[in-house]
This record gives C-alpha cells, sequence and structure tokens, in this order.
C-alpha cells in the first residue's frame, strides 16, 4: 500500500484550484504526466485520449475566445491548460493497441458507439492524467466550461478530435481555493451485496 504521504498527494488533500503561483511548468513534468497516465486501463486498451498542452501565449489567447468567463482568469493565469479530448478514429489503432482480436471491427462503421466508447474512456485517461499531474508535483483546476463546438473548430480543425473537458496545470495558490466541500459516507454511496 502506498503511505499516507502518497496518498495525501494524490487524493485527500488534493483539490481544484482556482489560482496560480508563477511558476513554469516544463517540457519534461509535461511529458512526465502522459508517461505514467497512459498505463491506466481503458476498454481493449483503446486509449482515446489525446491531450494538448496550451502554454504558450499565442495558443492560450485563442483558447481564451471559447472559454466561459467564469474560467477565463484561473485558465489564462495557469501556466498550461491541457485540453483532453478524444480521437473519433481512435479504433484504427486496435491492430496494436488490441492485437488479440478484431477490436477495430467492434467500432468501425458505427458512430454512436464510437462515441460513447470514446468519451468514456477519454474522460476516465482524464483522470489518470490528474493524478498523475498530482503525482508529478503539479495541482489541477479541471473545468467544464466552454464552448467545445467552437474550442474544437479552433484547436482540431480536421473534425477528428473531440474535446471533453479542459484542466489548469500548476502550482495552486492555497489562498485562491474554496473550503472542501462534503463527501457522501461510504454507507450512503456504497453497497456490498
Amino acid at each position: 500500500m502506498l503511505d499516507q504521504n502518497a496518498l495525501d498527494t494524490l487524493f485527500i488533500n488534493a483539490r481544484s484550484h482556482n489560482g496560480w503561483l508563477d511558476q513554469d511548468i516544463s517540457d519534461k513534468q509535461i511529458s512526465q504526466i502522459y508517461e505514467l497516465m497512459k498505463f491506466g486501463p481503458t476498454a481493449a486498451n483503446n486509449s482515446p485520449a489525446r491531450i494538448t498542452f496550451v502554454k504558450s501565449d499565442e495558443a492560450k489567447q485563442k483558447l481564451k475566445l471559447h472559454l466561459d468567463e467564469g474560467n477565463v482568469d484561473k485558465a489564462m493565469a495557469a501556466p498550461v491548460v491541457a485540453i483532453i479530448s478524444y480521437d473519433i478514429e481512435f479504433y484504427e489503432k486496435l491492430s496494436f493497441l488490441f492485437p488479440h482480436t478484431d477490436a477495430k471491427s467492434w467500432y468501425a462503421g458505427n458512430p454512436a458507439k464510437i462515441k460513447s466508447a470514446g468519451e468514456m474512456n477519454a474522460t476516465l485517461q482524464g483522470a489518470y492524467f490528474m493524478l498523475a499531474a498530482r503525482a508529478v508535483g503539479l495541482d489541477c483546476g479541471p473545468m467544464g466550461g466552454f464552448n467545445n463546438t467552437t474550442l474544437d473548430g479552433e484547436f482540431f480543425p480536421d473534425g477528428k478530435t473531440k474535446s471533453i473537458f479542459i484542466c489548469a496545470l500548476g502550482q495552486g495558490d492555497e489562498s485562491k481555493i474554496f473550503p472542501r466541500g462534503p463527501r457522501l459516507s461510504f454507507n450512503e454511496a456504497c453497497e456490498i451485496v
């Protein structure tokens, strides 16, 4: 079992941040996040998530145009904002990722199944992404308040990548977080049958 410090870092003391200290994130840290998150399981190892790390001032200004007003300041102040998306042609890589069977045939030509599997598994990978970011010493600020359609048109004009959520990354400013919200107890949320 992980020690208490690791559990605190990944779960217990981890918070969704709204403000950021003025500290850069290195490309090495960005790479480390992916190198950890990629090992999280997905259905048939389909790995549909695609991550776009918005770091340059030019890219941030493009992103800003698609954000809801309440997310502009916290996204623009972050050293990096990751766009968590999924590849609508993820099944094309299944002969490599899941060579045990013809898994491509499960999805090809079935847009509803592609959308369902892509969104679900990329969202799962987004959770792994946040745990990996915390594991390499960064804080996260996940957000959903943006226009998916216009953002996708801006960042993914070929139409083959669909955004799910964005996640600011950096060293969080503890003075700008809200008090921790309550959580349901085990008995309220769980059942052993």
